[in-house]
């Protein structure tokens, strides 16, 4: 369970802010990251550069957003997993279904792909968390991922150098609509607060 700080009712707009003000910060996680795997695996050129960049990046991606939902140390390690193993399989089908290719289209194929993989993945932790309405998680963070490759490509970052996720107003674009999964572990939180089982 997050230790997100909640009234026992529900969270004031006070602590609303105050959490999506944190999942804000958690966008440099995927530049962060993008530049580890840039450094430790080079360029998405091959399946295999793929799946180690996206093992690199989802381990720096998957922390940074685990410190920013404030989750314990149980959390902490399973979202950080399932980002670096989604990550890395979204990665690699992505890439290659459109052949390492950096067109617009290509890259928003390639981010739905991944943002599929990585929310099937991170699903997985939060559906002890929030239920079913987890099994959404995947294909709205497809159309994020998809979202993130369009706004960074059509801005003039130099895609062409294939880089594992994209930069950072693309990363501020998706955590921006990503913000309502904190928004919403703040409210289960403190509906769990109110009425303890």
């Amino acid at each position: 369970m997050t230790t997100i700080a909640a009234s026992p009712a529900t969270p004031t707009r006070r602590s609303t802010v105050r959490t999506i003000a944190r999942w804000m910060i958690s966008f440099a996680g995927f530049p962060l990251g993008g530049l580890a795997a840039i450094i430790l695996t080079g360029p998405v050129d091959s399946t295999t550069s793929a799946i180690a960049g996206g093992l690199v990046t989802g381990v720096v991606l998957g922390a940074v957003q685990a410190w920013a939902m404030r989750a314990d140390r149980r959390l902490l390690a399973a979202w950080t997993l399932a980002t670096a193993l989604g990550l890395a399989a979204g990665l690699a089908i992505g890439a290659s279904v459109v052949s390492f290719s950096t067109g617009l289209g290509d890259l928003a194929i390639q981010g739905a792909i991944s943002g599929l993989a990585v929310g099937l993945a991170q699903a997985i932790p939060l559906v002890s968390r929030i239920g079913p309405v987890a099994l959404a998680w995947p294909v709205y963070l497809a159309g994020a991922w998809a979202a993130g490759w369009v706004v960074s490509t059509l801005i003039g970052v130099q895609v062409s150098e294939r880089f594992t996720v994209f930069g950072a107003a693309g990363a501020v674009t998706v955590a921006l609509l990503t913000a309502v999964l904190p928004i919403f572990l703040q409210i289960r939180h403190a509906n769990r607060q109110e009425s303890p089982s």
